[in-house]
């Protein structure tokens, strides 16, 4: 096990390579060669020419990282005596949320600390600026504090401000968070003193996509981000400013076609969320619920009525799988299909099959066995 960590490390940290390039070589060893790391690394470079198709330049950094195999196998002994687990991108523990959101991008190798049942668990990231605002903090304590109501993992990038905030309401509420770091995992010595009980209780998973004795700079810090919103399947934004990390990011998901909530500021705000609403982003209020979402006063009404119209949603699923825009226009609903979405993916009897972009709601097979009517 030592020994093939050692050989993660090695080429998840290739020189010149993109993670598109080094995941591509992986793919290449273990399904189109039926090989693996120790017998990759023990071939001749003409063989690495000849059946992996690699130019000059990247055979150089493939000879520079194999003569640091036998230094990662002490680091990997380190490592693991300090508690932490590689989690390569084969291996079934592996985010496929992260897989989904950043596809030929994803990081090769992940480093962990926690509870990594975490990275299979449905997740929300909370972002903003260092320099939160009031009622930025008040909406990341609502959103954090709604999303462990319903069981959803806080994705925190551990920076001043709302970052932190979002990690320490999730604590606050009983939450569980994932603290994804701007440096390596064996230089954040303060950090596993400070939250070390809800790491050993499984509260708090702590990562890193970087070299592990990575310090601190702004380019990691720039780097992690995309880390930040690929782990998360819902976006919230608390507090944006013009320029920046947030900034940055929600452009890129919403140039990826992600769908990103971004907090209406009052009118005596100064930050440019507004400006983030008007690029595509979904205005959200101070709770996180969307302005276009709200619920229409006729559903507004006491539990039983909404108790009836989940019954009558579970009788129409079980016949078939549907979207939310079909169960809408089945049930001649006024609810959004975003809305209706939110709520099937809140109901504990159905289950969601993505297809390619089409998400079908249907029954769980386990209703269907005890359902006697």
């Amino acid at each position: 096990m030592l020994h093939d960590a050692a050989y993660f490390i090695t080429i998840s940290h290739l020189n010149q390579w993109t993670n598109a390039q080094i995941n591509d070589l992986i793919t290449q060893i273990y399904h189109e060669n039926k090989s693996d790391l120790r017998e990759f690394f023990s071939l001749s470079e003409d063989d690495w020419k000849n059946l992996y198709n690699i130019d000059e330049k990247k055979l150089a950094s493939l000879r520079e990282a194999k003569e640091q195999i036998v230094n990662n196998s002490l680091l990997a002994e380190t490592l693991m005596k300090q508690g932490f687990e590689l989690i390569p991108l084969l291996s079934p523990d592996y985010s496929e949320t992260l897989k989904d959101n950043l596809k030929s991008n994803t990081p090769p190798l992940l480093y962990v600390k926690g509870n990594k049942q975490l990275l299979l668990d449905d997740s929300v990231a909370i972002v903003g600026s260092r320099d939160a605002s009031a009622n930025g903090l008040k909406f990341t304590e609502n959103v954090a504090k709604k999303a462990t109501e319903n069981y959803q993992a806080i994705v925190s990038g551990f920076a001043k401000g709302i970052d932190r905030a979002a990690l320490d309401f999730t604590l606050k509420y009983i939450g569980h968070s994932i603290i994804v770091l701007p440096q390596g995992v064996l230089t954040f010595a303060s950090g596993y003193k400070t939250y070390y009980s809800q790491i050993v209780e499984g509260d708090v998973l702590v990562l890193s996509t970087f070299h592990p004795q990575a310090p601190w700079n702004v380019k990691l810090a720039m780097a992690r981000n995309p880390i930040i919103y690929g782990l998360a399947k819902e976006i919230y934004v608390a507090d944006s400013a013009e320029k920046g990390g947030t900034w940055n990011g929600v452009k890129d998901g919403l140039r990826k076609g992600r769908t990103i909530f971004v907090r209406r500021p009052e009118e005596h705000e100064i930050n440019a969320n507004n400006l983030l609403i008007d690029m595509g982003a979904q205005a959200v209020d101070i709770f996180g619920n969307p302005e276009s979402l709200q619920v229409p006063e006729s559903l507004a009404e006491p539990l039983p009525n909404k108790e009836e119209l989940k019954d009558k949603i579970l009788k129409l699923l079980k016949n078939s799988a549907l979207t939310a825009k079909d169960v809408c226009e089945q049930l001649g609903s006024e609810m959004t299909p975003q809305m209706m979405g939110k709520m099937l993916s809140n109901m504990k009897d159905v289950e969601k099959k993505k297809t390619g972009k089409v998400v079908k709601y249907s029954v769980k097979q386990r209703h269907e066995l005890f359902d006697m009517s």
